[in-house]
């Protein structure tokens, strides 16, 4: 039988006993089944298996023919995507020691840490940790933005470029950009170390290092609004709300003004029109789209 079709009867485990037999002296049958036993760290609707198949099928027959590990790697790691890309694309890495999860440009993903705590990452972010050693070393590390729910019980360090997040089951929001660093607690204490000085933060408040400037504040939100498709802001540049805007779209923002100015409101994800409408409209903008980039001016 083809590989093809021992790999789509897989998806729908319909393989009969001889089947399953062919597909287990496949050669990459080792890597595909621990792809699949990571799967379940994914929240995903719904799974379709010849959707899936259909995103595989091009890196069947791209890679048909070779043998080598390099090239298995590269299989690998598309093939994650494609377990989970009915609910957003994203880049899934296993080393010898890490498991790394990264979201792309308009995509959103949640996954599932060792203590059953969740941590769900907005657009282009990326979160590693060790499962082998989580009972030793329970550390997650972020680049870019999460919202995580800690499990009831559980405690690890939340580590960024910018400072460290001490957690004991709570909720918060992490965003880590560049010059551009916040924590906001929805639920519970966490503590926010930030070149050896410790803050802790009760729920309903939020503590923000612009450009090296540290900022406190309060929220009066339970969550954070970019898991419902919205992006809030309170007293933020101008240049983040665009580098944000950028994330959630894809695309390109050119400016020829300034762009430190505070900014308090909101864009939607879903609606780009609308989005851009929701920036420019209270400082008297306007914006050109050409593709994936856009000019913005002031209305003279």
């Amino acid at each position: 039988m083809k590989k093809e079709i021992l790999i789509k009867k897989w998806l729908d485990n319909e393989l009969t006993a001889d089947e399953l037999k062919q597909f287990q002296r496949l050669e990459e049958y080792d890597s595909y089944v621990k792809l699949s036993e990571k799967a379940p760290l994914f929240k995903a609707p719904e799974f379709n298996s010849s959707d899936a198949y259909k995103k595989l099928q091009p890196i069947i027959d791209e890679k048909r023919g070779s043998k080598s590990n390099k090239e298995l790697y590269k299989i690998i790691a598309q093939m994650a995507a494609a377990f989970i890309i009915g609910f957003t694309l994203v880049s899934v890495f296993f080393s010898k020691d890490l498991t790394t999860i990264e979201t792309m440009a308009s995509e959103k993903t949640t996954v599932t840490l060792p203590d059953n705590s969740t941590a769900q990452l907005n657009s282009k972010s990326e979160i590693s940790y060790s499962e082998k050693k989580w009972d030793k070393k329970r550390t997650v590390n972020l680049k870019g933005e999460a919202y995580f729910k800690v499990a009831k019980g559980s405690k690890f360090d939340v580590k960024t470029t910018a400072g460290i997040v001490s957690v004991h089951g709570t909720q918060f929001n992490v965003k880590n950009r560049k010059n551009y660093f916040e924590v906001k607690c929805f639920e519970g204490l966490v503590g926010v170390e930030i070149d050896g000085d410790i803050t802790m933060l009760p729920v309903g408040n939020t503590l923000r290092v612009v450009n090296g400037k540290l900022i406190k504040s309060t929220t009066d939100l339970t969550a954070p609004n970019w898991i419902a498709n919205e992006s809030s802001f309170k007293s933020v540049p101008l240049s983040e709300v665009f580098a944000e805007f950028e994330r959630q779209y894809n695309v390109k923002i050119s400016t020829e003004f300034n762009t430190e100015i505070l900014f308090t409101g909101m864009f939607v994800h879903d609606d780009k029109q609308v989005a851009l409408k929701s920036i420019t409209i209270p400082f008297d903008l306007e914006y050109t789209i050409t593709n994936t980039k856009i000019i913005l001016t002031e209305i003279e």
